[in-house]
């Protein structure tokens, strides 16, 4: 008898059995990194809310600061029932073409103020007495034509004081108005300056003659929608002043306007500036 070996199949292992709330569904997957998301996000919030509370508390801390401090203006016009305008020069550099700018006031009966540079008035000392001698008015416009809101309140005062001495020794007169170099101003400017016995004057009306765009624009300008009391700002040296000064000073003339010095378009006694920097007498004068 043959004997054959016996061969014996290995019992297979079962696999442990898998509870049905273990077993992945594409569902139940989705659902659980949903939830981890919004975990996530919520402490994210969190976080978000508390860096926010960290740093918009000094902010609304600083815009309650910043609206409880009251904007100080100077002049940019004059509340005038008259038809009267001020016709205004800054003088800070060249001098070429102001006998031609006095000329043409003469002519039509107009009186301007110049805001002059001490280091303008250093040069141009023949000038300076000839701009009082035909009856404008002379108007302090820093001493060297620094930016005011970058200096110290003692370096605006020594600028003022250095600029009036020069003027005054020329003409015999101190001036009482001030424009700030730039027109840059802030508060501390406009009050340091009042402090020294000077009205801060700006402009309403800007030619933007310095800018050099030709007659017919500066023209345009010039001669846009003025009122009474409306303050012009033009510069002495700019490129096309001298032929377009005939036409505006004429427009001005023919529409009834007398030119008179930034002086005396201001207002006397008390008075108040609006928002748009605009003079009118206090309520009960």
């Amino acid at each position: 008898m043959t004997q054959t070996p016996l061969r014996l199949r290995p019992k297979p292992i079962p696999s442990p059995p898998v509870s049905a709330t273990a077993t992945p569904t594409p569902h139940r997957d989705f659902a659980r990194r949903l939830m981890q998301r919004r975990i996530r996000a919520g402490a994210l919030g969190t976080l978000l809310l508390l860096l926010c509370g960290f740093y918009i508390g000094p902010l609304q801390q600083d815009a309650v600061n910043v609206l409880a401090v009251k904007r100080v203006l100077p002049v940019y016009s004059v509340e005038r029932e008259d038809r009267v305008i001020s016709v205004t020069f800054d003088a800070s550099w060249g001098g070429d073409k102001t006998m031609a700018i006095l000329d043409l006031l003469d002519e039509y009966n107009a009186k301007a103020t110049f805001f002059l540079v001490g280091i303008w008035v250093d040069k141009y000392p023949e000038l300076v007495k000839e701009i009082a001698a035909r009856g404008h008015e002379i108007g302090n416009h820093s001493d060297s034509h620094a930016h005011f809101t970058q200096i110290s309140e003692g370096q605006i005062r020594s600028e003022l004081a250095s600029c009036s001495d020069k003027i005054e020794a020329l003409t015999g007169n101190r001036p009482t108005l001030f424009r700030p170099p730039y027109g840059d101003y802030d508060n501390k400017v406009v009050t340091v300056s009042r402090n020294e016995g000077y009205e801060c004057v700006q402009w309403s009306i800007d030619s933007l003659d310095w800018k050099n765009r030709g007659v017919s624009d500066l023209v345009r300008r010039a001669t846009n929608n003025v009122q009474p009391g409306d303050i012009i700002l033009f510069h002495n040296d700019s490129q096309y002043i001298v032929d377009a000064l005939p036409e505006i000073l004429a427009y001005y003339r023919d529409q009834g306007f007398t030119m008179i010095p930034a002086g005396e378009i201001l207002l006397e006694g008390e008075t108040t500036i609006d928002v748009q920097g605009k003079q009118h007498p206090a309520a009960g004068n």
